[in-house]
């Protein structure tokens, strides 16, 4: 069950890996994010600052889940997305839609209040 040798990934098999899991959860934790990173490193270089911003975002997502299947969900919820939601697969195929193109409608302008301004305001409404 040797994980890394010399920067190259061994496979598991799953009922080797749910083993791992199992018996050393920090093994196997060390495998899935060798895992990864032979997966990343694998790509040319451009892909992987995507793919390392991906993961990211799963990364922090399976943080602040309370319980690992509530993180499973919430990956599930943004693999969907990116294939039905706006700017998913579906849309990019199908309406030509791509965040590139459409950079104005992706950005949402807000007013930005400084403290002054909300003292001001409460002030004024008491």
């Amino acid at each position: 069950m040797c994980i890394m040798q010399k920067k190259t990934l061994i496979k598991l098999d799953f009922d080797d890996a749910m083993a791992l899991a199992k018996n050393d959860p920090d093994a196997f934790e060390q495998y899935r994010l060798d895992a990864i990173e032979a997966l990343i490193t694998s790509v040319d270089m451009k892909k992987q600052q995507n793919l390392r911003r991906l993961q990211w975002r799963i990364e922090q997502e399976r943080k602040r889940a309370p319980n690992p299947a509530a993180a499973c969900v919430k990956v599930y919820q943004m693999m969907w997305d990116s294939f039905v939601g706006k700017y998913g697969f579906i849309d990019v195929i199908c309406n030509g839609n791509h965040p590139s193109r459409n950079a104005d409608d992706s950005t949402h302008k807000v007013k930005v209040l400084s403290f002054s301004d909300i003292r001001k305001q409460t002030k004024n409404s008491e």
